[in-house]
C-alpha cells in the first residue's frame, strides 16, 4: 500500500521558520517527483515545490523563492520542505504529493496522482 505522510506543520510566528516532512512507502522503484502544494479555503489549491528524483532538479512557485527550499533524503525516503521568513500569507494546509515520472518535475496537481493528508502551517501576523 502507498502512503505519504506530512508532518511538521503548526503555529508560527511571521518572520520564524518550519520544515515540513513527506515520507514515502509502499512506492516501488523507479523515478518519481514529489511536489508540495498548499491549500486556502476559498483560494484553491497552489503548487509550492517540487523535485525530481532522477535529475535532482526542483522548482519553486514564484511566491516562495527564496525563501522555501525543497531537498530530499534518498536512504530514507523523506521530502523536506524548509520554509524560512514565513509570512501571514503562507497559511495554509500543505500535502505533498508523489508522480512517477522521470522528467523535470511540474506544481500541476493534476499530474499527481498520490497525495498525503496534509499538515496546517499557520503564520501568525
Amino acid at each position: 500500500q502507498v502512503r505519504l505522510v506530512e508532518s511538521g506543520g503548526g503555529l508560527v510566528q511571521f518572520g520564524g521558520s518550519l520544515r515540513l516532512s513527506c515520507a514515502a512507502s509502499g512506492f516501488g522503484a523507479g523515478p518519481y517527483a514529489i511536489g508540495w502544494f498548499r491549500h486556502v479555503p476559498g483560494k484553491g489549491r497552489e503548487g509550492v515545490s517540487c523535485i525530481s528524483s532522477r535529475t535532482g532538479g526542483t522548482h519553486y512557485a514564484d511566491s516562495v523563492k527564496g525563501r522555501f527550499t525543497i531537498s530530499r533524503d534518498n536512504a530514507k525516503d523523506i521530502i523536506y520542505l524548509q520554509m524560512n521568513s514565513l509570512k501571514p500569507e503562507d497559511t495554509a494546509l500543505y500535502y505533498c504529493a508523489r508522480e512517477t515520472f522521470a522528467g523535470p518535475c511540474t506544481l500541476i496537481s493534476l499530474n499527481y496522482p498520490y497525495w498525503g493528508q496534509g499538515t496546517q502551517v499557520t503564520v501568525s501576523a
